[in-house]
């Protein structure tokens, strides 16, 4: 007998979303290691779990396990009537080299996928090396699935942002009467660490719709020091840890689609349970997360008051790259590298020559030369996921 637990949805138009979608990113593998193939038979029982106890919601994508992910996705999903699941996919713009291949792309998708059309489409990662390519008319990309929606082979268009605020509203200043929703990296680590909570506030300003991606920072708010742990228990002695990070986004404004990348039927079953009832942070329970937040982040407090900038020989956006520090510091992933990256060579981290001219005039005598040499030292290291 199939276990009776409801689910949270949320409308959005004329449709009723589970709040919880299923991300496909990091499906069950057959052996170890990121090249190992996805367990489809894994896969599928976990679908049909997330189906039966309520989640309507499939977020795949052109890139994720070396492309294997959207024919998987699409092949265990076809065994349910279309109209009762949405699928969303991507078009993987993080690669420049797809920026004059959005018919193509999107053709294979449909393709893989084995649909007619997708019921939510993306920009993927909007950042800071891809926003030019992606405004640009020439590439054709906004024109292109702008007629895929007219056609209704794409039913709601949004993007994904891992950029910087100003990158976020760039975009959104060209786009925004066009996008429908938006999904970034929301949780009560990065609402400081990426300053999080100012990109709600403008998806709030421009009225759209915030879907969620790493809720649990990749598994790294499943579990919390015992000091920390105890804390939040006082306050709900019925919550597990991972709930936490759920009930964070329940208090959030906006937001509509919470994304978990689960790899397992633990995970499932846990969230699911979670999403079947709404209880948002009381005052006092926001409070002490942002607590737990502080004792987690070993972070440089930069105000970005920019007086450094003004005193730098080599004109570096020093609170830009404090920021991106900072993250490095909490974790060396991929997404601060490709930021990075986007930054001119002569202005990276590298260029600093140590002359300390800004810590000077640094009110909160930060040891930047110090950080400079120490990112540098950190972004030479492997980037992980």
């Amino acid at each position: 007998m199939k276990e009776e637990i409801d689910m949270i949805y949320k409308e959005f138009h004329d449709l009723k979303l589970s709040v919880l979608g299923l991300g496909t990113m990091r499906l069950p593998l057959r052996g170890d290691g990121p090249d190992a193939p996805i367990d489809e038979e894994r896969a599928a029982e976990m679908f049909a779990y997330a189906i039966d106890h309520g989640i309507n919601y499939f977020d795949t994508a052109y890139g994720y396990h070396d492309g294997e992910s959207e024919r998987v996705t699409g092949k265990l999903l076809s065994r349910y009537p279309r109209d009762s699941y949405y699928l969303a996919t991507k078009f993987p713009g993080y690669d420049l080299s797809n920026m004059d291949k959005v018919e193509e792309i999107f053709e294979e998708q449909l393709e893989k996928c084995g649909v007619d059309y997708f019921d939510f489409y993306l920009f993927h990662n909007v950042y800071e090396k891809n926003i030019d390519p992606y405004l640009d008319e020439k590439y054709g990309i906004m024109e292109y699935l702008s007629k895929q929606k007219e056609a209704g082979r794409i039913r709601h268009l949004g993007f994904s942002a891992h950029g910087r605020y100003d990158t976020m509203k760039r975009f959104l200043d060209a786009y925004g009467g066009k996008m429908e929703f938006c999904q970034i990296q929301l949780n009560y680590l990065d609402w400081k660490l990426q300053d999080a909570k100012a990109k709600v506030e403008l998806l709030n300003e421009y009225h759209i719709p915030i879907w969620v991606m790493e809720p649990l920072r990749g598994g790294k708010l499943a579990e919390l020091s015992k000091e920390n742990s105890d804390m939040l228990r006082g306050l709900r002695p019925k919550e597990g840890i991972p709930a936490w990070a759920f009930r964070f986004l329940q208090s959030v404004p906006g937001v509509t689609m919470i994304l978990s990348g689960m790899s397992d039927m633990t995970q499932l079953k846990e969230n699911i349970a979670t999403c079947a009832e709404e209880k948002p942070l009381s005052e006092e329970e926001m409070k002490a997360l942002m607590e737990v937040t502080d004792s987690m982040l070993d972070i440089l407090p930069c105000t970005a008051c920019r007086y450094c900038v003004a005193h730098c020989p080599k004109g570096l956006d020093i609170p830009t790259l404090l920021s991106l520090y900072n993250e490095t510091r909490f974790v060396n992933g991929l997404i601060t590298h490709m930021a990075v990256d986007a930054i001119p060579e002569e202005k990276r981290p590298s260029a600093c020559i140590g002359c300390k001219s800004c810590e000077a005039v640094c009110p909160q005598q930060l040891e930047i030369a110090g950080a400079m040499s120490d990112f540098v030292r950190r972004l030479d290291a492997p980037a992980g996921l």
